[in-house]
């Protein structure tokens, strides 16, 4: 990718993210931005683990969990060009354990689960847009009760059985965040005939160069691997261990679980950003990148996400007060955001407190990268907001569109 920067100067992104992680507030971070040209800004601040001298380096490896969802579309969307997978189609022709997933109602005076058949098919489309009715533990409370009552497994673990969940209102009624993108990602896996690590390096990051990305941790990264750090009730930050690698996994979730670096990100984004190539390697036709950024889930709106599991996640509404819509895995704002994105930008994050967006209008992509817990942590997103705001208080004027 070309360097070639369009900014005034940077010294106002360093200035805001020196500030942010100033005093430990956050261990450290990675952040990257670019425009249809190539990257225009790329650094680190802070460390990787507060109880170590290292200096966090734009190589950091992170967690990158739910920024996962995005690359899992896009390989979704790969085999809708192919004709082996259909927005529309049934999912259940693909994966037929959904023919008997049903809907959680409540529950019983004896504690049991009381459901009934689903009214309508889940399909690909629902399941791109968080529609189908999957849920998160992390974040429904019916659902929470129901996994701790039947020892669900997380869809970390890679457990076929993970996928088994109930649904928590029918396909179409509504937006829920959800599970949706593993079943998505084991779709994907069926029509291939690959594993999604082993789909994902052939058909997206080797076509990409990303060289630093898989579900897999790999022994070289450890020198570079960036640490959990959980949020104390003092606003100090603690060290924390990671979950440990999934053993034989039966499937790779697809809605989160990637490692991957702020350069290999955004190199995916700007791939997205121009039209689904970039340096020659094509992952997806302009039309198809075009659609994924459209709004699928019509009259419907994203709604905030109340936290059942505090040490993992606050009380998450991004853009409050706005309405706000969801593409092929991507938020959508509808107006344009405070600090500088346009409407009609497409965004998400992972639950370390990772995040990305992408202004199709402005042609300017972002990633802020750390590794804290609980999810939403309002350091984090202020030092987010000023990032993105000095990011566009910083390009040339010449440069817009």
């Amino acid at each position: 990718m070309a360097t070639d920067s369009p900014m005034r100067s940077t010294a106002l992104i360093d200035s805001v993210l020196a500030a942010a992680v100033g005093g430990g507030k956050i261990a450290g971070l990675v952040a990257a931005a670019a425009d249809s040209k190539g990257v225009i800004y790329r650094s680190a601040f802070g460390r990787r683990d507060l109880s170590l001298p290292q200096r966090m380096t734009a190589d950091s490896v992170f967690r990158i969990a739910s920024m996962t969802k995005a690359i899992t579309a896009t390989a979704a969307m790969q085999l809708t060009e192919q004709g082996k997978l259909a927005l529309d189609q049934p999912a259940r022709e693909i994966l037929p354990f959904l023919a008997e997933t049903k809907v959680l109602l409540g529950f019983d005076a004896n504690d049991m689960p009381i459901m009934r058949a689903p009214r309508g098919e889940i399909t690909l489309r629902n399941l791109l847009t968080h529609t189908a009715g999957f849920v998160y533990d992390t974040w429904n409370q019916e659902m929470n009760r129901y996994a701790k009552l039947t020892d669900l497994p997380p869809t970390r673990t890679g457990r076929l059985a993970s996928l088994t969940a109930p649904l928590n209102f029918d396909p179409g009624e509504r937006w829920e965040y959800g599970i949706n993108i593993d079943i998505a990602g084991r779709m994907v896996e069926v029509a291939s005939g690959l594993d999604l690590e082993a789909y994902m390096q052939r058909h997206i990051f080797t076509p990409l160069g990303l060289t630093d990305t898989s579900f897999i941790q790999r022994p070289e990264w450890q020198s570079r691997l960036a640490t959990v750090h959980s949020r104390q009730p003092d606003g100090s930050l603690r060290p924390t261990a990671a979950p440990p690698p999934a053993k034989e996994r039966e499937f790779y979730p697809g809605g989160g679980g990637l490692f991957s670096t702020a350069s290999d990100y955004m190199r995916f984004l700007c791939a997205l950003m121009n039209q689904g190539e970039l340096d020659g390697g094509r992952i997806l036709q302009p039309e198809t990148v075009a659609l994924m950024g459209q709004n699928h889930i019509g009259a419907l709106n994203v709604g905030p996400l109340p936290t059942q599991l505090p040490e993992l996640s606050n009380p998450v509404e991004l853009f409050p007060g706005m309405v706000k819509k969801w593409g092929l895995s991507f938020l959508i704002n509808t107006d344009p955001g405070p600090a500088g994105r346009s409407a009609g930008s497409l965004a998400w994050a992972g639950l370390n407190n990772t995040y990305y967006w992408l202004d199709p209008v402005r042609k300017i992509a972002g990633v802020l990268l750390t590794q804290t817990l609980p999810f939403a942590d309002p350091t984090v997103l202020q030092a987010l907001d000023g990032f993105e705001s000095a990011v566009y208080g910083s390009l040339d004027p010449s440069s817009a569109g």
